[in-house]
C-alpha cells in the first residue's frame, strides 16, 4: 500500500470560508484504490507556501503521492502548477495530459488546465482541478496506472514493459 498527501490551495478554505469538497472526493478515491491518506490541508493560494509543503512531503518521505487540489486556473491567485514546477526534480508530464485528454471528451473548458505532474525524491506530485467533479473525473481516468509509476518510483517494480501476449 501506498501512502497519499492531500493539499488544497484555496484561499477562501484556507480562512475558513468554503468547505473543501473537491479534498474529500481525492480522499475517497485513493482509498478506493487502497492508498492510505495520511496528511491531508488546506492551503491559501501563495505559491512560496504551497512549494514549501511539497517539498517537505518529498523530502522528508511522507507519501509517496502528494495530490493538489485547486489553483491550476487562470486566476492571478492560481499558482500551484509554479508552485509544483518549482520544487520538480522530474516531469511527468503523460499524467496531466492523460488528464486534460480525458476531460476534453466531457468539457473543452479541460483545454483552460494548468495542472502538472512532477516527481521530486520517491514522490508523485499531481495537480488536480478545483472542481470536485472535475477531480472525480481525472482520478478515475489516471488513478489505475499510478500505482505501476509508484512501484517502479519507489524500486519496488523494476519493469515498464507490458507483459508479452502470445
Amino acid at each position: 500500500m501506498f501512502k497519499a498527501a492531500i493539499i488544497t490551495a484555496s484561499d477562501k478554505g484556507a480562512a475558513g470560508l468554503r468547505e473543501d469538497k473537491s479534498g474529500a472526493v481525492v480522499r475517497e478515491i485513493c482509498e478506493q484504490y487502497g492508498y492510505e491518506v495520511i496528511f491531508y490541508k488546506i492551503l491559501p493560494d501563495e505559491r512560496d507556501v504551497i512549494a514549501d509543503e511539497l517539498r517537505r512531503l518529498c523530502d522528508e518521505g511522507v507519501a509517496e503521492l502528494v495530490f493538489t487540489t485547486g489553483g491550476t486556473g487562470f486566476s492571478p491567485r492560481d499558482c500551484t502548477p509554479e508552485a509544483t514546477l518549482d520544487v520538480a526534480e522530474r516531469l511527468a508530464p503523460g499524467i496531466s495530459e492523460a488528464m486534460r485528454y480525458s476531460s476534453l471528451n466531457i468539457t473543452k473548458r479541460a483545454m483552460l488546465s494548468r495542472g502538472v505532474s512532477v516527481l521530486r525524491k520517491g514522490t508523485l506530485i499531481v495537480n488536480l482541478p478545483g472542481s470536485p467533479k472535475a477531480v472525480r473525473e481525472n482520478l478515475t481516468f489516471v488513478m489505475p496506472e499510478l500505482a505501476h509509476g509508484l512501484a517502479v518510483l519507489t524500486g519496488k517494480a523494476q519493469e515498464c514493459a507490458a507483459p508479452e501476449t502470445k
